[in-house]
């Protein structure tokens, strides 16, 4: 489930948009070193010092427009990732992202990769702050609801072609946090009858999650009401919904074996 904590930076975790709560997931070993782990994290020098660990966050600059969440995770190989955020300005990706790392002690792991290259480019590895990875999803959830009249154009666009395409009881969940798992999901549509079996999160050649998921509902009246969740927010996440089929379903999980 999901971490609700403050951070010594300041945040509280109250809301940052209209009647909605952006408060960052972390996954339950947050506050201790997972036994798969690298890198150990030691909460020892805060709590002595009486206060809470930094949000760990660092920004990447200059990533490959074609530049993908796996790409990123390969890139920072060893270190774990709770959330990979993507920043766009006008709708077109910007060639920055933000990512947040489950230990404050992998930020310093992190900044090593300062200048390394994926692909042709160097990649600029900073650290960075709460606030401004908040910034950043307030903006990013802005424009998905149409905060500028030429993105609204495209966004109406874009929800006409979902509206109209065919369901088949089958929906493909895209922009989930790395750490959401199957009763997260579940929770998303908890107005509807789910089971741990009609849930499938996608992974990676790695066994990673790939911030991708399939959920097979009842029948397909079901799942075209559970559209009405597009764009809805999971965690610190909006998710897009699209209307899916068992065939794509199957090969998505087939990839990931």
């Amino acid at each position: 489930m999901f971490y609700r904590g403050k951070y010594m930076d300041g945040g509280d975790g109250r809301e940052m948009g209209p009647k909605r709560q952006r408060i960052l997931d972390q996954p339950p070993s947050f506050y201790g070193a997972s036994a798969g782990s690298s890198f150990m994290y030691n909460a020892a020098p805060y709590a002595d010092a009486g206060q809470p660990p930094p949000f760990p966050v660092i920004r990447l600059r200059g990533l490959p427009f074609d530049c993908t969440e796996a790409d990123v995770t390969e890139f920072l190989h060893g270190l774990d990732i709770v959330d990979v955020l993507f920043v766009r300005k006008n709708g077109r990706f910007s060639g920055e992202a933000f990512v947040v790392l489950c230990y404050p002690l992998q930020v310093d792991f992190a900044i090593q990769k300062n200048r390394q290259n994926m692909g042709r480019r160097y990649i600029e590895v900073f650290r960075s702050k709460r606030q401004e990875y908040y910034k950043a999803i307030a903006n990013e959830v802005s424009e998905a609801r149409g905060g500028s009249p030429r993105r609204s154009a495209r966004a109406r666009s874009y929800d006409e072609g979902k509206d109209s395409a065919q369901h088949t009881g089958v929906l493909r969940l895209r922009g989930l946090p790395f750490s959401a798992g199957k009763d997260d999901i579940m929770d998303f549509f908890k107005d509807f009858v789910l089971s741990e079996d009609s849930v499938h999160i996608t992974l990676n050649m790695d066994g990673r999650p790939t911030g991708e998921a399939f959920v097979e509902f009842a029948n397909p009246e079901d799942s075209k009401a559970a559209m009405s969740k597009d764009r809805m927010t999971l965690g610190s996440r909006y998710i897009e919904l699209f209307p899916s089929s068992h065939e794509e379903l199957d090969e998505a999980v087939s990839r990931g074996r």
